[in-house]
């Protein structure tokens, strides 16, 4: 049996698609999950061959929880979300997820993936690869990522120069940069885009 592990923190699709997985033969649905920090917890104690990330979760989202269920449990992790943004995927697989796909997928395919991923095997949707390797890379320099990362939850531009060991002045002169570079008129625009284009 190959025990598998949900987080969602969407109700009905975590506990429809659990429903849906323990129909086949398979597989087990030993840890049921509405957060990342929920799914780091539930791992250590259910110990799941695979776990079924929500990207999109609050906190601790989907490729951060597998990031850190790396390092602490034998387990691999599969990454599902609504926009499957070809930065979002270039995140994923430098976090070491082993498998990403779209929701928009039938359950049927879903299984058939917690197969393949847990038979040590990496699996990327066709269609978001594809447009992974059309999609644009980042015009900002390391430096400006990290301005970016910094302030991504409204941080001032003290706690940034702070944050990165940077003066404020030269912060300011960054975050102009990136401004432009982007095409937005605000912090909070850029980071919303980069976070979109999966920069940071």
């Amino acid at each position: 049996m190959i025990r598998v592990l949900i987080a969602d923190d969407e109700d009905m699709i975590r506990t429809a698609l659990a429903a849906l997985l323990r129909l086949e033969p398979d597989l087990d649905v030993v840890a049921e999950c509405a957060s990342g920090a929920e799914a780091l917890a539930a791992a250590e104690r259910a110990r799941p061959d695979v776990c079924l990330l929500d990207l999109e979760m609050p906190g601790i989202d989907g490729i951060d929880t597998a990031a850190r269920l790396a390092r602490t449990v034998p387990t691999r992790c599969l990454v599902v979300t609504r926009h499957a943004r070809p930065g979002v995927l270039r995140r994923a697989l430098q976090a070491g997820v082993d498998g990403f796909l779209p929701k928009s997928r039938p359950a049927q395919d879903v299984a058939e993936v917690i197969r393949l991923v847990a038979a040590g095997r990496r699996h990327v949707d066709p269609e978001v690869a594809a447009d992974a390797l059309a999609d644009e890379r980042s015009p900002l320099t390391d430096r400006e990522l990290d301005v970016l990362r910094a302030g991504r939850r409204g941080e001032t531009i003290a706690q940034i120069a702070a944050a990165v060991h940077l003066s404020p002045g030269t912060v300011r002169n960054h975050v102009s940069s990136i401004l432009g570079k982007v095409g937005v008129a605000t912090r909070q625009q850029a980071v919303l885009a980069a976070e979109e284009r999966g920069w940071i």
